[in-house]
């Protein structure tokens, strides 16, 4: 997930600073809470950025490694790509620590160590409600709720998840409002997605995995595999923010209607990049369909790249639940059913 600012109107908050603005204009920031390590930095995740709890610090995905946004500290310098990055580092003491040092006498710019990521250092801090943080360009962010007393709006192109402080991106298609990146909540019975053989993916760039008893918010005992799933009548909000439910059938078939039918609902829904064989769609409509691939019953991870699997609330069978289908090389969308145990990836929609 990238981090960038929404064109939104901004308003100034705190103490009569006009740089002060709401982070609800800020997409594909995550915020980890306390003993929750760093996700991994790679390539596909390029210019994430994340809040840790623990160390009340925000930190930049570049060049495959975390550098913290405080430039007067860095990462120890330890995150500079072949030196070059030395302007994580303290002073530019530590720019010396890059990648390999050979490159070393490109650390120079760690002189500059108030510049910090991306030419501009930032400091994260837990305030009232949210996360202010602070920039050396005169910015100033703070992540909290609005001030009516609810925790998102859908309305404005973001959703802030209250249990975690998770920020998604949300889109209107037609009627509907939907997150337009996978659920990342943690819970039993979840994974991070586009994992491998017995390994774990990625959560900052798939997404969890859930088995369909979580996802509807029961148990296994009562809703999974081999059970007969008594669900509530309406909406089911399931591992869901409040506010926010599992789509059923009906409502997978009014979003491929909505984007001009099931047979190029695929290309419609499916993201520009990370799809095998040049199977990436067009992402008309910005759904940003992801291929994270699902976890079997045996704990083994695959297809990613080739497959997003998305629950839906209805369930098929004592055995079986459907769920919503891209594949790589095809411009349709499917429903199908399959066994409870699988895990497969969430995709929230609003009351």
């Amino acid at each position: 997930m990238l981090f960038w600012l929404l064109a939104l109107p901004s308003w100034s908050v705190g103490c009569g600073d006009e740089n002060t603005t709401e982070i609800t204009q800020v997409v594909g920031m995550q915020v980890l809470d306390k003993g929750e390590a760093l996700p991994k930095c790679t390539a596909d995740n390029e210019g994430a950025m994340v809040y840790s709890v623990d160390s009340a610090e925000a930190y930049y995905c570049v060049n495959k490694k975390w550098t913290s946004m405080k430039g007067e500290k860095g990462e120890d310098g330890k995150n500079g790509a072949d030196g070059k990055n030395g302007a994580a580092g303290a002073d530019g003491k530590d720019g010396k620590d890059g990648k390999d040092g050979l490159k070393g006498d490109k650390g120079d710019p760690g002189v500059k160590g108030d510049s910090g990521a991306a030419g501009t250092s930032c400091t994260a801090e837990e305030v009232s409600g949210g996360v202010k943080i602070t920039c050396t360009d005169g910015k100033t962010f703070t992540l909290r709720n609005r001030a009516d007393g609810k925790d998102y709006n859908g309305t404005e192109g973001v959703l802030i998840d209250p249990r975690n402080k998770q920020i998604y991106r949300v889109v209107t298609i037609g009627e509907q409002t939907w997150m337009a990146e996978n659920l990342n909540y943690k819970t039993e019975n979840s994974w991070c997605g586009g994992g491998s053989d017995i390994n774990e993916g990625d959560c900052s760039k798939y997404g969890r995995l859930y088995t369909w008893a979580t996802a509807v918010g029961k148990s296994e005992d009562d809703c999974g595999h081999g059970k007969n799933c008594d669900l509530d009548t309406g909406y089911v909000r399931g591992v869901c923010p409040k506010g926010w439910h599992l789509p059923d059938t009906t409502e997978w078939n009014a979003l491929f209607a909505a984007v001009g039918g099931k047979a190029t609902a695929g290309t419609m829904l499916k993201s520009t990049e990370g799809w095998e064989d040049n199977g990436n769609g067009s992402d008309t409509f910005e759904f940003s369909a992801l291929p994270a691939g699902n976890r079997n019953v045996n704990g083994y991870f695959g297809s990613e790249g080739y497959n997003a699997f998305f629950w839906s609330s209805t369930e098929g069978s004592s055995n079986t639940a459907y769920f919503m289908n891209l594949y790589y090389s095809y411009d349709n969308a499917s429903l199908y059913n399959y066994h409870k145990y699988a895990g497969f990836s969430v995709r929230c929609l609003k009351d």
